[in-house]
Parts: C-alpha cells; sequence; structure tokens
C-alpha cells in the first residue's frame, strides 16, 4: 500500500473549504429569503405553459413593480414583481434575477407561485390576478423579543401604522416613516399595495392587514403582515434602505407563521456565517485539524440537511392550516362511500348521536386513519334536492379559513345525504356559554378570543374570500369550538352567494333564528352583509353577559338584550352586565370596548351599522371608537322608528332554545316551525 500523503490530503479538504466559501459568499449577497406557496395545479416538464413560465419576466427592471404576460390560453401565464418601495433598482434587479429562478426551483411544476423576499415578491398564476385584491395566502412574521410596556406600545404602533396608511402615495400606493419612543429609541414602519389595484382597495387590504398585527405580533419588537396585494411591517431598527444605509441587522431572528404549509423548501434560508480559514504551517497536527472539522461540518450539515427532509415531508403530510382560500379540486375528492361512513359512526347508533334538529342528526365518527370527524345525517324531510346538497357541499369546500369549520367530505347515496366535517371536542359555545357550571371554563381572555375568532371569519366571508357570502344564521350553537376553545363558524345551510359587487339581497321566505335578524330582513325580507353584523353584535353581548337573547322575554328588567345593554350604557354602567362569574378576572377596557361595538353593530340603521373588517379593528386596541357613538339598537322599547312589515313574508324561524345532548357540530339552525329545513342557494 502507498503511504499516506499529508500534502494530498490537504488539497482536497482545502478545495472543499474553498468551495464551501464560495457557497457561503454566493448564498450572503442572496436576497433574504422569507416564505413561498405552490399552489394550484401542476404543468407538465416540456409543455407549452413552462416555455412561457421561462421567459415570462423580463430581464432587465425599469420600475420597482412591473407584471407581464405570456401565452395564449390555456397555457397563458400571468407574473408580476414588487421590490420594496425603499430598495434601489439595482437591489430590485438582483432580487428578480435570483427570485425568477428561485421560485420556479421551489415550485417546480406548479401553475401558480408566490414567493416573498426581503425586498420584492414574485408570483405568477395561471389566471388572471393583476388589478385584483387578493389577501391570501398570507404569512405572519415577528421578532422573539417582547416589548417591556406592551400595552402602551400597542396603543403607540396602531395609531402610527394607521398613520401611515393614510399617508401613503397615491402613484406608489407605498408609505414609510418612523415615530419617536421613550428612551430615545424610535419605531419604523411601512404599508404597501400593488400598484395595480385600486387606491380604495389598497386601503382595505392595508386596513385588514394592520389589524392582524394585534393576533400575531403583540407586545413585539418587530412584525410582519405579507399578503399578495399588500403587506405592513415595523420594526425597533431603521430597515429601509434609502434612508438608512448599511446599517447592520439586528441579531434578533424572525419567526414565520404561515396560513398555509406550502412544499418544503428546495435550499434553507441563507444565514450568516463567519468562517475562518485555517493556516498551514505544513505540520500535521494542522493538517489533522483540518481532516477533522472540514469532514464533521460536512456530516453534521448532511445530518441536518437528511433530519430536515424527513421532519418537513411528515410535516408536511400532517400539517394543515385552514386560513387560506386554495384551489378545491373537483367534489368527487371529497366523496366519501356510505359504507365508509356507516362504519366509521357505528352504523349511526345512538351512542354516537351528537345532536338532532330539523335537518337530521349528528353523529361522531372516526375514520380507519383514526381522524375524527361528525357526520351530519340529512332527514329525508329536509327538503334539499341532490343538486341543492352539491351547491352546500361546493360552497363549504372552497371556504377555507382557521375560523370556519372545516368539511371533511361528503356522501350520497340514493336518499342518504351526509355531510362530514371536522370534529370540534368542545362542542358549540352555547352548550359551555350558558351552562352555569361549564361557563367558567370561558374565562374572559377566551372569550375575548372567541370574538376576534368569529369576526375574522365573517370579514373573510364577506370580502376576502373569492366566493362573497353571507351567513345569515349566526348564533351560538352555530359557533363550535376545537380543543383550544378556537372558534369556527359553522352551518351554511341558509348561507347565500352574494356577486362582486352586490351588497343587497331580499327573500319572501324569512328563515333564521329569532333574536338574531336584523330587522330589515325580518320585517321587509331584504338582507346583506350587514345583517351577519346585527346578529355578530347580538351574539358579543350574549358572550360579554353569558346569557341567552332569548332569557329576558319575562324578566322585569328589560324585555331583551338589546334593551338591557342600551339602558346600562346610556346610565354609564354598561360593565355592571358582565357576567358574574368572570369576578376580577377581565380587562375592563375590552369589555367595554365590546359592548360599544356590539351596540354599534345593533343599529336599527343598516348604514350606521360597521363593516365586519371595522369590527375587527375596532375590537383592536390599535383603533379609538370613542368618537362612534351607537344609536337606539333595533327592537328596542324606546325607539321612535315605525317599522311595518311586508305582508307577502312566509316566517319559517327557529326560536333558540336550550341545546341538545352534547351538540358537537350543532348547526341545528334550521328546526324551524314547521321541522323542515330551508336552504337557499343562488350562485351568481
Amino acid at each position: 500500500m502507498g503511504s499516506f500523503n499529508p500534502g494530498f490530503v490537504f488539497c482536497i479538504y482545502l478545495s472543499i473549504l474553498s468551495n464551501l466559501l464560495l457557497i457561503i459568499q454566493y448564498t450572503t449577497a442572496q436576497p433574504n429569503y422569507i416564505y413561498h406557496f405552490c399552489y394550484g395545479d401542476n404543468y407538465t416538464t416540456g409543455s407549452t405553459f413552462e416555455a412561457n413560465l421561462n421567459s415570462l419576466f423580463p430581464p432587465i427592471i425599469r420600475n420597482r413593480y412591473d407584471n407581464a404576460t405570456d401565452g395564449l390560453s390555456p397555457d397563458t401565464v400571468y407574473g408580476s414583481i414588487q421590490c420594496r418601495g425603499d430598495v434601489t433598482l439595482d437591489t430590485c434587479q438582483s432580487c428578480r434575477d435570483f427570485g425568477t429562478q428561485d421560485i420556479k426551483d421551489r415550485c417546480p411544476n406548479s401553475k401558480k407561485a408566490i414567493i416573498w423576499f426581503d425586498t420584492c415578491m414574485l408570483r405568477y398564476s395561471n389566471e388572471y390576478y393583476f388589478n385584483i385584491v387578493q389577501v391570501t395566502p398570507a404569512v405572519y412574521i415577528w421578532k422573539p423579543n417582547n416589548i417591556s410596556n406592551p400595552n402602551q406600545f400597542n396603543q403607540i404602533l396602531g395609531g402610527f401604522m394607521n398613520d401611515l396608511e393614510k399617508e401613503r402615495s397615491f402613484s406608489s400606493n407605498f408609505a414609510s416613516g418612523d415615530k419617536n419612543l421613550t428612551n430615545g429609541r424610535k419605531l419604523y414602519g411601512l404599508v404597501q399595495c400593488s400598484p395595480d389595484i385600486a387606491s380604495n382597495d389598497c386601503s382595505r387590504c392595508l386596513v385588514g392587514a394592520i389589524s392582524e398585527l394585534p393576533n400575531c405580533c403583540a407586545g413585539k419588537q418587530g412584525g410582519r403582515v405579507l399578503r399578495p396585494s399588500c403587506n405592513v411591517r415595523y420594526e425597533l431598527y431603521p430597515f429601509l434602505q434609502l434612508q438608512y444605509i448599511n446599517v447592520p441587522s439586528p441579531p434578533s431572528v424572525s419567526l414565520p407563521a404561515p396560513l398555509l404549509s406550502p412544499p418544503p423548501p428546495l435550499v434553507s434560508p441563507p444565514s450568516s456565517t463567519n468562517t475562518t480559514t485555517p493556516k498551514s504551517n505544513g505540520n500535521n497536527s494542522s493538517i489533522l485539524a483540518i481532516s477533522i472539522t472540514i469532514p464533521s461540518v460536512i456530516v453534521g450539515l448532511t445530518a441536518i440537511a437528511f433530519w430536515f427532509f424527513c421532519f418537513q415531508r411528515k410535516k408536511t403530510k400532517k400539517q394543515h392550516f385552514d386560513d387560506v382560500d386554495e384551489e378545491i379540486p373537483s367534489t368527487e375528492f371529497l366523496q366519501f362511500s356510505f359504507s365508509m361512513v356507516s362504519t366509521a359512526t357505528n352504523n349511526f347508533s345512538e351512542f354516537n348521536k351528537l345532536g338532532e334538529g330539523g335537518f337530521g342528526s349528528v353523529y361522531k365518527g372516526t375514520l380507519s386513519d383514526s381522524q375524527e370527524i361528525a357526520v351530519k345525517r340529512l332527514s329525508k324531510n329536509s327538503g334539499q334536492g341532490e343538486e341543492e346538497f352539491k351547491n352546500e357541499v361546493t360552497l363549504v369546500a372552497k371556504l377555507q379559513h382557521r375560523n370556519l369549520v372545516k368539511l371533511v367530505g361528503f356522501s350520497i347515496a340514493g336518499a342518504e345525504k351526509l355531510l362530514i366535517y371536522e370534529f370540534m371536542p368542545n362542542g358549540s359555545l352555547d352548550q359551555i356559554l350558558f351552562d352555569p357550571i361549564k361557563c367558567t371554563l370561558l374565562d374572559w381572555e377566551r372569550r375575548y378570543r372567541i370574538i376576534g375568532g368569529v369576526a375574522r371569519g365573517l370579514v373573510y366571508l364577506h370580502e376576502e374570500s373569492r366566493l362573497k357570502v353571507v351567513h345569515r344564521d349566526l348564533k351560538a350553537s352555530n359557533i363550535l369550538l376545537d380543543i383550544e376553545m378556537n372558534p369556527k363558524i359553522a352551518d351554511f345551510g341558509m348561507a347565500r352567494l352574494f356577486g362582486l359587487h352586490q351588497i343587497q339581497d331580499s327573500t319572501n321566505r324569512i328563515v333564521g333564528t329569532h333574536g338574531y335578524m336584523a330587522p330589515e330582513y325580518v320585517l321587509y325580507g331584504e338582507f346583506s352583509a350587514k345583517s351577519d353584523v346585527f346578529s355578530f353584535g347580538v351574539l358579543v353581548l350574549e358572550i360579554v353577559c353569558g346569557q341567552r337573547n332569548s332569557s329576558f322575554r319575562t324578566s322585569d328588567i328589560a324585555r331583551d338584550l338589546l334593551s338591557y345593554a342600551w339602558r346600562h350604557w346610556n346610565n354609564g354602567s354598561a360593565i355592571e352586565i358582565l357576567d358574574p362569574t368572570l369576578k376580577d378576572t377581565y380587562s375592563r377596557n375590552e369589555v367595554v370596548r365590546c359592548i360599544h361595538v356590539a351596540l354599534l353593530c345593533v343599529q336599527e340603521n343598516v348604514e350606521d351599522r360597521p363593516s365586519m373588517q371595522t369590527v375587527v379593528l375596532m375590537l383592536s386596541s390599535y383603533f379609538s371608537i370613542s368618537h362612534n357613538l351607537p344609536s337606539a339598537p333595533a327592537f328596542f322599547t324606546g325607539s321612535s322608528r315605525r317599522m311595518e312589515p311586508k305582508s307577502t313574508l312566509y316566517s319559517d324561524y327557529t326560536e333558540e332554545q336550550g341545546s341538545s345532548k352534547n351538540d358537537l357540530i350543532s348547526e341545528t339552525t334550521t328546526m324551524s316551525l314547521n321541522d323542515v329545513s330551508v336552504t337557499e342557494l343562488h350562485p351568481r
């Protein structure tokens, strides 16, 4: 055997080390990767679509925003690049050069993709999206370090970000600035929209993003909300390039919180690494040090890469985020066989029954993969035909949000029609809220979180989903609670689809629940998103006081909950309506704010009620509502307005009563006077 040649070993290892250094140098010059999403259908390698995608983005950047179209239908590709409003064109060009290849590497064969870097965002799609506001998919990012005085900071931050939104330029849809804090520190921020959307759409997108900051980043030293059409950011260091050159980044690391789990990144996000090249003095000890260090590094990196690959594959299979309006395949992919569902529910045994109503019964089931489900078995007298049933399935399947109950699938077998939902272990809100013992499980923090979650779910239905939906039967029994008491809006049997620019609709058949229905709907058959706002206001008051609206009918205090709350509000004693079981474990400011917002929601005049997006903003500590004073609520005994019902209306609504045995997926919205379920779905 030949003798050991240390010089040869040294040369090999030096070559490996040089390559490592080149890689490090290259990665540190790349734009800082944040997150990406790959979604939609797949294209075939070598197809016309791929060729169009490869030639989509222009090679030279002339503006901080540009969009492009390439190819003819059905292989048309739409794409855009948007750089941060403060970066130079050279920085934008670098981000474009790297990003156009990186997005294809991370999303091979995807017909839709979006990727965010620190200085730019790239996206492409097989569907036209220019001039259209899109708020999903989205990403939250926050710094791990906390602020010492979060309440004061949140107030300052809210005002600062709202001021930036108002100051943004109409030409670029971008604004940035700073604000002095105590101890000589400053708060820095930016707001930005895609320049292709209208100014009022930009405002709507930014206001929604700002309203999400309390949910992701409250009390944190930095935070961002990234949406396809807009983004907002704040930091406690100067990160803007044009104003602040060569400022080092802070040591803390941002934590991305995506609203959808994308495919695992092809390459881990680059990180800054300080590498020292070892000096050779020609002796064997130096060679030995190198021969130990570099293989150790390589083995270590290989092990990490292997672990990361395996972990990400597992996580991609098992982790689901329901906050994104993702592409839903045809309903065949959601269809279960009747025998499979029957087996899962032990042949619909009484032991598995969770509840019963006019629509039929709900059963708990367990699939073969151990997934727990709730099965809504429609009564044969429910009045829903096969086509209407499929419409409901399609509607619910396309509504994907963390505060909406998730449809797992459905089944049709002759007269049997089944809806299969995710199982909610804590049942419906009314079962806990109105129970004298279980209500203690809902402390103020949980109640406040439930109120905010329901509000965000309604914002999604009304404004952020590609389908504009009015629920029409929002109430405590239609709010389900997961294992962490997070709220999920359920039962879309009476929901109505609205056209993109449609504001109001009407019907001659009144369906819903007494006490939650808005006056214009009860009396005239007119409904809109503001009808849901009214129902939300009633729900908030019930959550605050812990009593049903209907429980006041025989009371000497007031005829209904709205009148009760209004009288205390006028007397300056609003806090007295609070559920006494909460005692001293509540935030007075939050309770009064919720009562204030609820009374704004239940005002008699439709135009006086805020939109749900405004409600979300009002519920955050960022927004001052002291100047918005509510008027007397609808049906208040002292109301001066006389409202006469339309004579052609047919009422078919529910009297809200105590819930049935463990009604975990209750959806008992249509237990009407004639015990017949009514579903009105009119896609437009």
